[in-house]
């Protein structure tokens, strides 16, 4: 890891002059600069007056311990990154630690490089959470700022949306279940000449084909049975706003047709009805297939295709924004905090994020999140909090590197083969107790086939 101290402000609280002039001497060679306090009064008031890049507290120094310094800056919403550090190397007080909002957890007598890695990593979660700090208070002075991401493909995403959010030009947006399409007809709404206006939202998939013409253009009483009065449609709500139609691939030739005249004369009847209604909208739509398959197979107009074509915002999939996930990450964190704080991700958990290939990209993720975030109480989230399966390109990669790893024994074809047939014998002995007679059963063979490797 490439140390990145130069010019941070470390905090050293510990009773012990050695001890502080040890770590002072450890992370000033780095380029840091620290603060000392001998006490807890001290590193309080250190706390509270300015604060640090990060704080390494003692569990056993005059009161107040290290311990109810960190439970007091918490409840005064001071987040500095925190390591505690005491003689006491105990499971006990490393889960009393973390629930009450360390950062990490180290024991005497130290390891000068676990130290280093340790504050490098304290200030890396510094350096993201002001930077997700920064974000929020963006989106909450301008809300068209709901999109979190600045990886390439996302910064494609935005100058698009800034070339044609002013315009009135229908767009579709493309990509896969869980990319945040609605996210982006949003930010194009409140970004245009009608943010004024309503943002109405239908997903074309969610409803039965006998209810979504209602839905869309509304209805006159008496239409069909349960009609008793006039309904206006969602076109009519959307009324000098935005239109959004998600998952339009799903509606039928009859709601196509309607449509298509709705887009090119503006004007439409309601179920049951012969008046014609006219609606100034912009519309937006969306698709997670690609629409110019489902045109081919003859399902879809091409003319309403090209009418709601005109311009096209694809959201890429998760797997392509790698740099974006610690600021998703550290976003969703903090969406679901747990008791006004937020958790954090251990750094195994981390690699488990980033070595899945999410299916269903940043809905997903939240939704992982959010579950491991109540898994782990709030507090460090694990691999096992995540409750991840390895699926898809994910398994695919793992089956490829172990297939290269039977290659790389030698031997060609037979000699992999070989080689996967005892691991796989050695397996089925091993899931079977030792019981050869149940593990030739397992794997379908011969009790004498069942020999373990020497």
């Amino acid at each position: 890891m490439a140390l990145e101290l130069e010019g941070s402000i470390i905090l050293i609280a510990d009773d012990e002059g050695p001890i502080r002039e040890l770590l002072q001497e450890i992370l000033e060679q780095e380029g840091a600069r620290t603060w000392m306090a001998s006490t807890g009064a001290e590193a309080m008031s250190a706390l509270l007056s300015d604060e640090p890049d990060v704080a390494i507290l003692d569990v056993r120094m005059p009161p107040p311990d290290g311990l109810t310094v960190l439970q007091q800056i918490r409840s005064r919403g001071i987040d500095v990154p925190v390591l505690i550090v005491t003689a006491q190397d105990s499971s006990t007080m490393t889960i009393e630690a973390m629930q009450r909002g360390a950062y990490d957890y180290l024991a005497k007598p130290f390891d000068t490089d676990e130290i280093l890695r340790s504050v490098q990593r304290a200030l890396e979660y510094r350096r993201l959470t002001r930077r997700v700090m920064a974000l929020e208070k963006r989106a909450a002075a301008d809300p068209r700022d709901i999109l979190i991401g600045r990886s390439g493909p996302m910064q494609r995403v935005y100058k698009l949306i800034g070339r044609v959010a002013a315009s009135d030009a229908t767009v579709m947006i493309s990509g896969e279940t869980g990319t945040g399409k609605e996210l982006v007809a949003q930010v194009l709404h409140r970004s245009s000449l009608r943010h004024e206006g309503p943002f109405v939202a239908v997903n074309c998939a969610a409803l039965p084909e006998s209810l979504l013409e209602s839905e869309l253009f509304g209805h006159e009483k008496g239409a069909f049975t349960g009609a008793l009065a006039q309904r206006k449609g969602r076109f009519e709500q959307a009324h000098r706003g935005t239109f959004f139609l998600d998952e339009i691939s799903e509606i039928s030739p009859a709601t196509q047709k309607k449509l298509l005249r709705v887009l090119q004369e503006r004007t439409f009847e309601r179920v049951g009805g012969n008046t014609s209604v006219k609606v100034d909208v912009r519309v937006i739509t969306a698709t997670n297939r690609d629409m110019l398959q489902v045109v081919s197979a003859g399902t879809f107009r091409e003319d309403l295709y090209y009418r709601l074509n005109v311009v096209n915002i694809h959201m890429p999939p998760l797997r392509d924004r790698a740099d974006d996930l610690p600021l998703l990450i550290d976003h969703f964190l903090r969406k679901h905090r747990v008791g006004g704080r937020s958790a954090r991700l251990s750094e195994s958990a981390m690699e488990q994020i980033r070595g899945y290939d999410w299916p269903g990209n940043v809905r997903q993720l939240e939704n992982t999140i959010e579950r491991a975030v109540v898994l782990a109480q709030g507090s460090l989230i694990s691999p096992e909090h995540l409750l991840l399966a390895t699926t898809g390109a994910a398994y695919d990669r793992s089956l490829a590197d172990a297939l290269g790893r039977l290659l790389d024994l030698g031997g060609g074809l037979a000699g992999a083969l070989q080689a996967a047939r005892q691991r796989m014998i050695d397996l089925a002995i091993e899931r079977s107790g030792g019981d050869r007679a149940a593990a030739a059963l397992l794997l379908g063979v011969a009790e004498d086939e069942i020999t373990p490797e020497r």
